[in-house]
Order: C-alpha cells, then sequence, then structure tokens
C-alpha cells in the first residue's frame, strides 16, 4: 500500500473533486429547474438523462480510452462536463437540459472509468479490495460535500454553475500531474447475457432495477420533496447530505453482516426499514413538525438504501463463477442503469399527478416489491455456503464498468 500510496490520493483526490461538482449538479439542477416553472416530470427527465448517459459512455467510453490514452481521454471529458455545466445556465430549455445531462453522464462515466481502471492497475490482488473499499467510500464523502455546497450561492443565480465547473477543471489537476504510469488496456473483451445472469440470480437482477429505480428517484427529485415541503435552500442541503451521511454510516455494519448471514435477508430487512420510514413520514409526520426530524427521517432513508446495490452486487458475486464477475458487473450495470432512468420518469409523473407525495409512492412500491421478491426467491433457493461467498466491497454511488465492453 505504501507504494502504491502517492498515486491512490492522486487519484482519489480528482475521483472526490469530480464526485462533489457532479453531486452539487444535480441538486442544483432540479432546485433550478423547479424554480424556472419546470414540471416535477420534466426535471425527473433530466435525471433520468444523466444515468442513460452514464450506461452509454460506461459501455462505450473505455473504446475511446483505447484510442487516445487515459490521460487524453480525462482531460477531454472534463472539458466538455465544465462546459456543459455552464449550459445550463446560458439556455434555460427542458430539451437542452435533457440533452445536456446525457452528456454529461457520458463524460462522467468516462471520467470514473479512467479513475477505476487506473486504480485496478496500480493495486495487487491483495490490496485490491481494501483500494475499493476506500474508492466507494470517498464517493459517499464527497456526495455529502457537494450537497452542502448548495447554500454557498444562491439557485437563482450562476455562481453554483461556475462552482460545478470549477470543481470539475480542479479535478484534473491530480491526474495531470500524477507520475503513476496509465494502464495499457481500459477495457476487455466481456461478453453481458443478461438472462444468464437472470438464471444465476433472479433476485439481483430485480433487485439491481428496483436499486436504480430508488436512488436516482431520490437524487434526482429529493430537493423538489424537500422544497414542497417547505424547506429552503441550507436546509435542503442538510436533507440531500443526510441521506447519503446515512448510507456512509451503515454500508461497512450491513455489509459486514451481509458477510454472515443470507445476503437477501439483509437487503429484505433494509428495503422494509426503508418503506416503513417512508410510510410513517406519509401518515405520522405533520407539516410542522420540526425540520430536524425530517433529516433524521430521511438518513434513515438513506442508511437503507444506500448500500443495497452493493450488497446485492456482492449477492450476485456468490451465485456466479470466479471468472464470471467481471461480466456480471457490467449485467448489474446495465439493469441498475435501466432502473435509474426509469425511476425519475415515472417518479416525476406520480410526483405531477400526486403532489410530493408521488415520490414516496413509487419508492415504497419499490422497496416492497424488493423485500416480497427477496423472500419469495429465500423460500426458493438457499443461500450459497459460507465458503463460496465472497468478501462484500462498498460500490461507489455512481457505479460504472471499468473493464467492460458492449457484446
Amino acid at each position: 500500500m505504501r507504494s502504491v500510496l502517492p498515486t491512490l490520493v492522486a487519484l482519489l483526490l480528482g475521483y472526490a473533486l469530480m464526485q462533489i461538482g457532479n453531486t452539487l449538479q444535480g441538486t442544483l439542477l432540479s432546485v433550478r429547474g423547479s424554480i424556472e416553472q419546470f414540471s416535477p416530470t420534466v426535471i425527473g427527465a433530466v435525471g433520468a438523462a444523466f444515468w442513460a448517459g452514464i450506461v452509454v459512455g460506461s459501455l462505450w467510453a473505455g473504446r475511446v480510452i483505447q484510442q487516445v490514452g487515459h490521460t487524453r481521454t480525462f482531460a477531454a471529458l472534463a472539458a466538455i462536463a465544465a462546459s456543459v455545466a455552464l449550459l445550463h445556465l446560458l439556455v434555460i430549455s427542458p430539451m437542452v437540459w435533457i440533452a445536456a445531462r446525457a452528456v454529461t453522464g457520458f463524460c462522467f462515466a468516462g471520467l470514473f472509468i479512467v479513475v477505476e481502471s487506473w486504480l485496478n492497475a496500480s493495486v495487487t490482488a491483495q490490496t485490491r479490495g481494501q483500494v475499493l473499499s476506500i474508492y466507494g467510500m470517498t464517493g459517499l464523502i464527497a456526495g455529502i460535500g457537494g450537497q452542502m455546497l448548495l447554500p454557498t450561492g444562491d439557485p437563482h443565480g450562476y455562481r453554483l454553475f461556475c462552482f460545478v465547473a470549477i470543481l470539475i477543471c480542479l479535478a484534473l489537476v491530480p491526474t495531470a500531474l500524477s507520475r503513476a504510469v496509465a494502464p495499457a488496456h481500459a477495457v476487455s473483451d466481456t461478453k453481458i447475457d443478461l438472462m444468464q445472469l437472470y438464471r444465476q440470480s433472479p433476485f439481483g437482477v430485480v433487485a439491481a432495477v428496483l436499486c436504480g429505480i430508488t436512488t436516482s428517484s431520490f437524487f434526482a427529485l429529493g430537493p423538489i420533496w424537500a422544497q414542497d415541503r417547505g424547506l429552503d435552500t441550507a436546509e435542503i442541503a442538510i436533507f440531500m447530505a443526510c441521506g447519503t451521511l446515512g448510507g456512509f454510516v451503515t454500508t461497512w455494519p450491513l455489509g459486514w453482516l451481509s458477510d454472515r448471514m443470507d445476503r437477501r435477508h439483509v437487503i429484505i430487512a433494509a428495503a422494509a426499514m426503508a418503506a416503513a420510514i417512508l410510510m410513517a413520514l406519509i401518515h405520522f409526520v405533520p407539516p410542522t413538525v420540526p425540520t430536524w426530524l425530517i433529516f433524521i427521517y430521511v438518513a434513515i432513508f438513506g442508511g437503507s438504501v444506500i448500500p443495497t446495490y452493493s450488497i446485492v452486487t456482492a449477492h450476485v458475486n456468490d451465485m456466479v463463477k470466479p471468472g464470471e464477475f467481471v461480466a456480471a458487473a457490467g449485467g448489474l450495470l446495465i439493469l441498475q442503469g435501466a432502473g435509474s432512468v426509469i425511476g425519475p420518469v415515472v417518479s416525476g409523473l406520480a410526483m405531477t399527478e400526486f403532489g410530493r407525495l408521488g415520490l414516496l409512492y413509487i419508492v415504497i412500491v419499490a422497496q416492497a416489491l424488493m423485500a416480497i421478491w427477496g423472500a419469495y426467491r429465500s423460500l426458493m433457493r438457499a443461500s450459497p455456503p459460507q465458503a463460496e461467498k465472497e468478501h462484500f466491497v462498498p460500490e461507489p454511488t455512481v457505479p460504472v464498468g471499468t473493464q467492460l465492453e458492449a457484446s
């Protein structure tokens, strides 16, 4: 670890700056879209476009890296992402925002692929688990930092958009100045077979989609829910940060627990908790409740849903053969991405129809389905033996494929 520490610090610092800018931009666009009188459906479509870009970028950006190299790809994509962040400010139009957000997703997928493949090439088999765990937790911490930058500017103005562009540009510096040698290859010829993956882990396939629906709905439309609830800009930032903080606090305990029992039971319990906390928020929390209590509710919710995708990934890895890990990760990426595209659109339509409660209804349904499907699959198939289980590794908040190629 000591020998690769300078490389890790540079790459993780660049990744953290990117993720801070990315998280700030996502919340800012939701709040600014509401200010510009965009409907929840449109705001949901903007959020969905980012995840569509992430999926496409994860599957295709590796080819760009192979053609021009890691450093040039990183510089080009960062420049595009920083420019597009300012485009949202210059052209206030739903279609332009949707297209720009899709481009941003593609760019960030490529940026994350550069960092992740560089990390993978810089570590050994003995240290890879440690490094990837640090990488996943860095993403959560950076997400909290990005949310907390929202009160530093007026969402009506231009300052926050400039902050996003500055952060993305600054992310170039640690990577560009690093002395580490970029890896020779970015992707491998991995074939992704979703039907085979379903046969290996029916629960994992469905759960990955439901994870995408839940988390993307929360991050895209959670700020609108908080705004409609009466929270000001600073409180919206704390609200979103508390959701991520809850996930940061519970990721390791739930992962540790899933290593020692049937992972599906951990996921079922977390999904049931998430649905229950939202039901309580609907029926037992009056509009006059103190704001700090809302923060506690969302922290519990985030602690229930954010670690779930990492546990689902670990469960699927338990069910597939060792040589199929990369293909399984690629399949889960597509499934989680599909759910992430569907979630904000459906939740946005529900909020347009039912008001802010529409978001909660969609998330409750998704979490209830996950718990029910998990209980059913637990009855149909036993958990793999303890000796055959892989170790839990926290996934980053925006998972991308580091070694994937479309089949």
